[in-house]
């Protein structure tokens, strides 16, 4: 259905999207502007950024409370895929290696 609506110029990118192909913006300033609102600057003198060292400590603490920790049973899982993981990866290597080891060989030797 696209393909019937063709540029006036050959040579100009045509539009893919509903909105560009009736001519629509897809963004305008007034809804820019209302959605950006206005930036609110805390009050005080600190102008380190971050709260400085002495905040650091807190943030942390906040940080990890929001963890959602794994539970041991996610834990076994995740760990027993690791392991498969690195069995699989190293008989993929060994089985190159291997491979590489007999083309070698094979053309060097008479």
């Amino acid at each position: 259905m696209s393909e019937d609506i063709s540029p006036k110029d050959p040579g100009a990118v045509r539009p893919t999207g509903k909105r560009q192909l009736a001519g629509e913006s897809t963004v305008s300033t007034d809804t820019y502007a209302a959605k950006r609102g206005q930036v609110q600057r805390p009050s005080g003198d600190d102008d380190t950024p971050g709260g400085g060292v002495a905040a650091f400590p807190g943030e942390v603490v906040s940080e990890v409370r929001k963890v959602i920790w794994p539970t041991g049973r996610e834990m076994v899982i995740y760990t027993t895929v690791v392991f498969a993981f690195l069995i699989v990866l190293t008989a993929l290597v060994w089985g190159v290696d291997q491979l590489a080891s007999l083309g070698v060989e094979a053309v060097l030797t008479p």
